[in-house]
Protein backbone atom coordinates (compact mmCIF):
# COMPACT_ATOMS: atom_id res chain seq x y z
CA UNK A 1 0.00 0.00 0.00
CA UNK A 2 2.90 2.48 0.48
CA UNK A 3 3.89 1.76 -3.22
CA UNK A 4 0.34 3.48 -4.02
CA UNK A 5 1.08 6.46 -2.12
CA UNK A 6 2.75 8.79 -4.14
CA UNK A 7 -0.34 8.32 -7.03
CA UNK A 8 -2.97 9.06 -4.12
CA UNK A 9 -0.75 12.17 -3.53
CA UNK A 10 -0.57 13.26 -6.62
CA UNK A 11 -4.62 12.28 -7.69
CA UNK A 12 -5.21 14.47 -4.26
CA UNK A 13 -3.03 17.34 -5.42
CA UNK A 14 -4.76 17.24 -9.04
CA UNK A 15 -8.52 17.18 -7.19
CA UNK A 16 -6.79 20.30 -5.39
CA UNK A 17 -5.42 22.26 -7.78
CA UNK A 18 -9.12 21.80 -9.79
CA UNK A 19 -11.05 22.82 -7.26
CA UNK A 20 -9.10 25.64 -6.55
CA UNK A 21 -8.98 26.93 -9.97
CA UNK A 22 -13.14 26.42 -10.38
CA UNK A 23 -13.90 28.16 -7.08
CA UNK A 24 -11.32 31.20 -7.92
CA UNK A 25 -12.51 31.54 -11.01
CA UNK A 26 -15.85 31.93 -10.25
CA UNK A 27 -15.10 34.37 -7.30
CA UNK A 28 -13.19 36.50 -9.56
CA UNK A 29 -14.82 36.45 -12.37
CA UNK A 30 -17.32 39.56 -13.18
CA UNK A 31 -20.98 39.24 -12.48
CA UNK A 32 -22.40 41.35 -15.33
CA UNK A 33 -23.22 39.78 -18.61
CA UNK A 34 -20.54 41.02 -21.57
CA UNK A 35 -21.60 43.50 -23.83
CA UNK A 36 -22.59 43.09 -27.27
CA UNK A 37 -19.07 44.45 -28.30
CA UNK A 38 -17.69 42.52 -26.27
CA UNK A 39 -18.71 39.14 -27.93
CA UNK A 40 -18.13 40.44 -31.50
CA UNK A 41 -15.22 38.60 -33.14
CA UNK A 42 -12.04 41.10 -33.15
CA UNK A 43 -9.09 40.89 -35.77
CA UNK A 44 -6.13 43.74 -35.22
CA UNK A 45 -8.89 46.34 -34.64
CA UNK A 46 -10.79 46.11 -38.02
CA UNK A 47 -14.24 45.43 -37.58
CA UNK A 48 -15.81 42.71 -39.54
CA UNK A 49 -18.55 43.08 -42.24
CA UNK A 50 -19.57 40.24 -42.70
CA UNK A 51 -20.25 36.75 -40.69
CA UNK A 52 -17.59 34.02 -39.97
CA UNK A 53 -18.44 30.66 -41.33
CA UNK A 54 -20.05 28.34 -39.30
CA UNK A 55 -18.12 25.22 -40.02
CA UNK A 56 -14.23 25.20 -41.24
CA UNK A 57 -13.96 23.52 -44.38
CA UNK A 58 -12.91 19.59 -44.17
CA UNK A 59 -9.65 20.35 -45.58
CA UNK A 60 -8.74 22.35 -42.39
CA UNK A 61 -9.37 19.04 -40.50
CA UNK A 62 -7.36 16.64 -42.62
CA UNK A 63 -4.11 19.00 -42.60
CA UNK A 64 -4.41 18.53 -38.61
CA UNK A 65 -4.71 14.87 -39.20
CA UNK A 66 -2.07 14.87 -41.21
CA UNK A 67 -0.19 16.44 -38.29
CA UNK A 68 -0.92 14.18 -35.66
CA UNK A 69 -0.46 11.02 -37.94
CA UNK A 70 3.38 12.45 -38.37
CA UNK A 71 3.17 13.39 -34.52
CA UNK A 72 2.75 9.79 -33.78
CA UNK A 73 5.15 8.64 -36.03
CA UNK A 74 8.05 10.52 -34.45
CA UNK A 75 6.60 9.44 -30.61
CA UNK A 76 7.02 6.53 -31.59
CA UNK A 77 10.50 6.55 -32.96
CA UNK A 78 11.79 7.90 -30.70
CA UNK A 79 11.94 4.83 -28.46
CA UNK A 80 12.72 3.10 -31.39
CA UNK A 81 15.91 4.70 -31.90
CA UNK A 82 16.58 3.90 -28.40
CA UNK A 83 16.39 -0.18 -28.31
CA UNK A 84 17.78 -0.13 -31.85
CA UNK A 85 20.56 -2.26 -31.02
CA UNK A 86 18.37 -4.70 -29.17
CA UNK A 87 15.76 -5.45 -31.33
CA UNK A 88 18.09 -5.44 -34.34
CA UNK A 89 16.81 -6.55 -37.60
CA UNK A 90 13.13 -7.13 -36.68
CA UNK A 91 13.06 -3.67 -35.14
CA UNK A 92 13.85 -2.51 -38.27
CA UNK A 93 11.58 -4.68 -40.04
CA UNK A 94 8.70 -3.22 -38.13
CA UNK A 95 9.28 0.13 -38.07
CA UNK A 96 9.77 -0.26 -42.42
CA UNK A 97 6.45 -2.03 -42.52
CA UNK A 98 4.93 1.29 -39.68
CA UNK A 99 6.40 4.11 -42.04
CA UNK A 100 5.41 2.81 -45.39
CA UNK A 101 1.39 2.33 -43.74
CA UNK A 102 1.83 6.16 -42.38
CA UNK A 103 3.56 7.12 -45.84
CA UNK A 104 0.35 5.14 -47.99
CA UNK A 105 -2.06 6.83 -45.78
CA UNK A 106 0.06 10.23 -46.60
CA UNK A 107 -0.24 9.58 -49.92
CA UNK A 108 -4.49 8.59 -50.18
CA UNK A 109 -4.53 11.84 -47.98
CA UNK A 110 -3.15 13.80 -51.14
CA UNK A 111 -4.68 11.93 -53.60
CA UNK A 112 -8.24 13.27 -52.06
CA UNK A 113 -6.86 16.90 -52.24
CA UNK A 114 -6.13 16.87 -48.56
CA UNK A 115 -3.27 19.54 -48.82
CA UNK A 116 -5.21 21.52 -52.05
CA UNK A 117 -5.87 24.91 -50.82
CA UNK A 118 -7.50 26.17 -54.51
CA UNK A 119 -11.38 25.82 -55.67
CA UNK A 120 -12.72 22.42 -55.21
CA UNK A 121 -11.91 20.21 -58.28
CA UNK A 122 -15.18 19.62 -60.38
CA UNK A 123 -15.50 16.78 -63.03
CA UNK A 124 -16.39 17.94 -66.39
CA UNK A 125 -19.03 15.61 -67.54
CA UNK A 126 -20.36 14.76 -71.58
CA UNK A 127 -23.49 16.06 -71.18
CA UNK A 128 -24.34 19.75 -72.22
CA UNK A 129 -25.17 22.38 -69.99
CA UNK A 130 -28.30 22.28 -68.32
CA UNK A 131 -31.48 24.49 -69.27
CA UNK A 132 -34.66 24.44 -68.96
CA UNK A 133 -34.74 23.17 -72.55
CA UNK A 134 -32.62 20.05 -72.53
CA UNK A 135 -34.81 19.09 -68.71
CA UNK A 136 -37.98 19.27 -70.95
CA UNK A 137 -36.79 17.16 -73.62
CA UNK A 138 -34.77 14.96 -71.82
CA UNK A 139 -38.28 14.53 -69.58
CA UNK A 140 -40.32 14.18 -72.42
CA UNK A 141 -38.07 11.54 -74.05
CA UNK A 142 -38.44 9.24 -70.90
CA UNK A 143 -42.03 9.59 -71.04
CA UNK A 144 -44.32 7.96 -72.74
CA UNK A 145 -47.12 9.40 -74.28
CA UNK A 146 -50.64 7.94 -73.37
CA UNK A 147 -51.41 5.98 -76.58
CA UNK A 148 -48.17 4.14 -76.32
CA UNK A 149 -47.58 0.95 -74.89
CA UNK A 150 -45.19 0.79 -71.79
Amino acid sequence: MVQYLPILILALLGLLFTVFSLVSSSMLAPRKKPTAAKLAPYECGIVPNVEPPQRFPVRFYLVSMIFIIFDIEIVFLYPWAVVFHQIATFGLIEVIVFAAVVFVSFLYLISNGALTWGPPKTLQSGMPSRTSESTITRISAERPTPGEAA
